[in-house]
């Protein structure tokens, strides 16, 4: 008889990004065209799964790594013409979202009441109001108060978060100046003592252009790479192309060239601000790739933010993986191209350090296996609602 050996695996990481749950498909009897989640059931199905009996034996670290939450993308609300968004505001679309996805909720209280399992909120660009303490603690109170030690909301008050030794994490819009906020500066006090939030202009971007722009192509955030995009839509749908990349030459415009100079700066400090602003379109994994390879005490950075998914294991061995994002994508690209989402998760799991025995030398970092992975879900019906 064959007897099942023992899991040596003490520790299984789990690391999911840029899910943008928003306030539903429906908001207010209208259409919610900013909504990019689409995918409950199948979230729901990988949080149970992951927290089941079959991993009790083993810690569970759930990882979420930036833009659960998607507080950019709340419609029908007038406070983003505001310059300033206040603590009252976020809180309102944090409520519209849990609301709006019960059952992640749930699935996410069920994960905790195991005793092993864990999970970490790191905040994202698009979450990034959770810095506010009461939208952290909205969250916190969806769990019941015995599990709540359990959960933890990290601010990014330090540069990366590291679950293990070796491997090492950070949502990714630290690398982009457009997206980059400091959790502390960027909460303003008024006279009442009332609290606002100053985004980054990233974030105007995104509500102030690419939020109008979608009520009619819902996919204009969605297509990779955005030069592509561009002639495609100069020869297919021109008017509307045109409009969109002057909208947002002017917005670049007026934000990081008017702006700038109204604030007294010289000539050469506007050219260094934005030579630093274009990194926004350069290639992402190289500028993250001197960190991993520079870095003897990293085997593996694990980010998001950019929504295509990545791994990448370089010559010394050490590995880069983007978790992707669990909305529908277009890609362009014919060695990349693929229509839909792309459900891709980071699983670490850390087994037992064994010693080394018969001349078999022992790595640093062989205790881990780094993977990324695509979740297919289950289903017991032989077919699937049609989206377009």
């Amino acid at each position: 008889m064959t007897f099942l050996q023992k899991s040596n695996i003490k520790k299984t990481i789990l690391v999911i990004s840029d899910l943008h749950l928003g306030a539903g498909l429906i908001v207010n009897k209208r259409k919610n065209f900013l909504e990019d989640f689409h995918y409950d059931k199948e979230l729901i199905e990988f949080i149970e799964y992951h927290g089941s009996m079959h991993y009790q034996e083993r810690e569970v670290e759930l990882i979420i790594n930036g833009d659960f939450l998607d507080l950019l993308a709340v419609p029908f609300v007038p406070y983003f013409d505001d310059e300033f968004w206040s603590e009252q505001a976020s809180l309102d679309k944090l409520k519209m979202i849990v609301n709006a996805h019960p059952g992640v909720f749930e699935a996410l209280r069920n994960f905790l009441t195991f005793p092993n399992n864990r999970l970490v909120y790191i905040i994202g660009n698009h979450d990034a109001e959770l810095i506010f303490e009461s939208l952290r603690q909205y969250i916190v109170d969806q769990f019941p108060k015995e599990d709540q030690f359990k959960f933890k909301i990290l601010l990014n008050t330090e540069d990366v978060y590291i679950p293990e030794e070796g491997v090492v994490l950070k949502h990714g819009h630290e690398y982009e100046l457009a997206h980059h906020f400091d959790p502390i500066t960027s909460i303003a006090t008024d006279v009442e003592g009332k609290k606002y939030f100053i985004p980054p202009w990233g974030s105007y971007y995104v509500t102030r252009v690419i939020n109008k722009f979608k009520e009619s192509r819902d996919y204009i955030n969605a297509v990779r790479p955005i030069n592509k995009f561009m002639i495609n839509g100069i020869i297919y749908d021109s008017l509307y192309t045109m409009r969109f990349a002057f909208a947002n030459f002017y917005y670049f415009l007026m934000v990081r060239f008017v702006m700038i100079f109204k604030q007294n700066k010289k000539t050469l400090e506007v050219l260094e601000l934005v030579k630093k602003e274009i990194q926004l379109f350069q290639n992402y994994e190289a500028l993250t790739e001197e960190f991993v390879t520079g870095n003897a005490d990293v085997h593996a950075l694990i980010v998001g933010h950019t929504h295509d998914p990545i791994f990448r294991e370089y010559d010394d061995g050490s590995i880069f993986i983007n978790t992707g994002t669990w909305t529908k994508m277009y890609n362009l690209d014919f060695g990349k191209n693929f229509y839909g989402a792309r459900l891709t998760f980071a699983r670490v799991d850390v087994k037992e350090k064994s010693e080394e025995a018969d001349g078999v030398v022992v790595e640093k970092f062989d205790h881990l296996d780094i993977s990324l992975n695509e979740w297919r879900g289950k289903s017991d019906l032989p077919f699937k609602e049609f989206r377009f």
